[in-house]
């Protein structure tokens, strides 16, 4: 009878232990979406990929743990990842706060620069040859920094609703463009100085 109780005990020992850690993973879950709700898979996107990763190779081995004998089960190394992530992921979503603050920044800086270009190509224009072949060649420029003007709009309206990435990406093309044309203008102008 003694036996038969001490077995009895030891079964639901070992049932109890062998039991996925539920809480574990919902909140191992819940802080990879945290993550990535701070848009981490954006501005942190190596760190956030090494946790949803993590994250990962922990379910694996929760279903490995599962497809074993009850008896036989142990979820004490994989509660252990799980808790990292949750640690991790705090420290990503701070990584993807502060990136993101430094792509604001370098997008408002850029977009102020590329500004202040056109206003200096548009006083280059107004310096141009305006001969026959000129003003062919300045109409295509006008239209061409009428472009970028509206890059530039649309890269404002970006930042105020807090896309950085593709503002950033948006204004480096437009300062591209811009300095293209500045470069051209001011080539033409010198080329019209030189004494014949």
């Amino acid at each position: 009878m003694l036996t038969l109780a001490s077995l009895f005990a030891l079964a639901i020992l070992f049932t109890s232990c062998a039991k996925p850690p539920e809480v574990e993973i919902a909140n191992a879950k819940a802080a990879v979406e945290a993550a990535k709700a701070a848009e981490a898979d954006r501005y942190s996107p190596a760190e956030y990929k090494a946790l949803n990763d993590s994250l990962n190779v922990a379910m694996t081995e929760i279903e490995n743990q599962k497809s074993k004998f009850a008896l036989f089960r142990s979820y004490k190394n994989v509660t252990s990842k799980l808790n990292d992530v949750v640690v991790i992921s705090e420290t990503v979503k701070e990584n993807a706060g502060i990136r993101k603050e430094e792509v604001k920044d370098e997008a408002q800086q850029m977009l102020a620069e590329a500004t202040t270009m056109v206003s200096e190509v548009n006083d280059l224009i107004a310096k141009a040859p305006k001969g026959k072949e000129g003003k062919e060649a300045l109409e295509a420029i006008k239209n061409d920094l009428a472009l970028v003007e509206a890059t530039l709009a649309e890269v404002s309206t970006l930042i105020e609703n807090g896309d950085y990435l593709t503002a950033l990406d948006k204004v480096k093309a437009a300062t591209e463009k811009g300095n293209s044309l500045k470069s051209e203008l001011q080539e033409v102008i010198a080329k019209t100085k030189r004494p014949i």
